[in-house]
């Protein structure tokens, strides 16, 4: 498959890779230059004439906490694949909302064009999030929780019962669905800002 993918677009993105693949896979692709982000359990094989673009988008990620880190830098892996820049905020969930504040002001002053916040447990920080954002809010419910809704499911329905207008939801743990989504909205946004510049 990967063979595939780099004779189509001169680069592969293999996502949730289990350690004991990242040695033979980097073996068969010593040619290429290959990228291993571990804590997003994904790695990106690029022939050698790939050309990386940066398309002028900007996708701000957010965690509510430590344990929701894997599944937004699976995220921050496809927002950056798709020419994004990124600008993460981690562990500022809303057990600690005070933290939250002054990095997403900072957030709204860089003119982010679309948020991922990615959120286990109760799933609120998405919807907080997006009473007070801008710009358009990707939920990215994770995994982590227990009890009755644990596994996701009460982050999952959280995020979906929101009263927040604003806020589309992934499934649990799909990163790489929230990476595409906001980095779609992203690079749409810089295509229209480039055309106005053009047509000043």
């Amino acid at each position: 498959m990967a063979q595939g993918l780099l004779q189509g677009s001169g680069r592969a993105i293999i996502s949730r890779m289990r350690p004991e693949m990242v040695a033979p896979v980097r073996a068969a692709f010593q040619d290429y230059t290959v990228r291993v982000v571990e804590l997003a359990r994904a790695m990106v094989i690029y022939s050698p004439t790939y050309a990386p673009r940066m398309t002028g988008g900007h996708v701000g990620i957010i965690s509510a906490g430590t344990s929701d880190i894997p599944m937004a830098e699976e995220a921050t892996l496809i927002v950056e694949e798709m020419g994004c820049r990124v600008t993460r905020i981690y562990d500022v969930g809303v057990a600690g909302l005070h933290r939250l504040l002054e990095p997403l002001r900072d957030l709204f002053a860089d003119e982010v064009d679309a948020i991922i916040v990615a959120a286990g447990m109760d799933g609120a920080l998405p919807s907080v999030v997006a009473g007070l954002a801008p710009v358009p809010v990707i939920g990215l419910p994770t995994s982590i929780g227990y009890g009755m809704g644990g596994k996701g499911f009460a982050a999952l329905l959280s995020m979906l019962q929101t009263c927040a207008p604003g806020l589309s939801v992934v499934n649990i743990d799909n990163g790489v669905g929230a990476g595409i989504t906001a980095a779609l909205i992203a690079n749409r946004v810089a295509e229209g800002h480039k055309r106005r510049e053009h047509q000043s």
